[in-house]
């Protein structure tokens, strides 16, 4: 699903975003609702950034990448944690594009998420570059998401990937 967002570009540097495991629900502009094996999962478009809820038999939990108040570290390149005796993963990068380059892979990531089932990508208005997509996908074993967080003004492109191990989710 491919959405304009009705905010403005706000968030705009990569290296102000933070990473945030469990917090609560951010206010959303956007939102796709799925399930994916045995667990509920939530995409949620917050501007420039993401929160994913997944809602599990032994609670819900939330993984965040956003400009948040009082954290200003850098976004972690890789994270291993047990959530809720489950493995779960994240990584991420940031790619630096030249303007063309930007463009076709922005293009690129767009057309990917816009008709997928799993997929919810936000652009912001005027600038058809400036986006956040989020892509998930899984089976009863594991559920695994990807997010790209678009600012075309510094030509970067904040690339994440997560995932949780879900297999014998009902025996825990």
């Amino acid at each position: 699903m491919l959405t304009t967002l009705n905010t403005s570009y706000t968030d705009t540097r990569a290296g102000d975003l933070a990473w945030c495991l469990g917090s609560k629900e951010l206010p959303a502009l956007a939102v796709l609702d799925l399930r994916i094996g045995p667990v509920d999962l939530q995409l949620r478009l917050l501007g420039a950034s993401h929160q994913v809820v997944l809602g599990m038999e032994s609670g819900d939990c939330s993984e965040t990448v956003a400009c948040l108040p009082g954290r200003r570290s850098p976004l972690p390149a890789r994270v291993a944690e047990r959530v809720q005796g489950r493995e779960y993963e994240f990584a991420a990068r940031v790619e630096t594009w030249e303007e063309q380059s930007f463009a076709g892979r922005a293009q690129e990531l767009l057309a990917l998420v816009e008709n997928h089932p799993y997929g919810l990508a936000g652009v912001f208005p005027g600038d058809p570059t400036a986006f956040t997509a989020l892509l998930a996908g899984g089976d009863a074993q594991g559920i695994h998401w990807r997010t790209w967080h678009a600012y075309p003004q510094e030509g970067r492109l904040v690339c994440t990937r997560s995932s949780l191990k879900v297999q014998d989710w009902y025996r825990s």
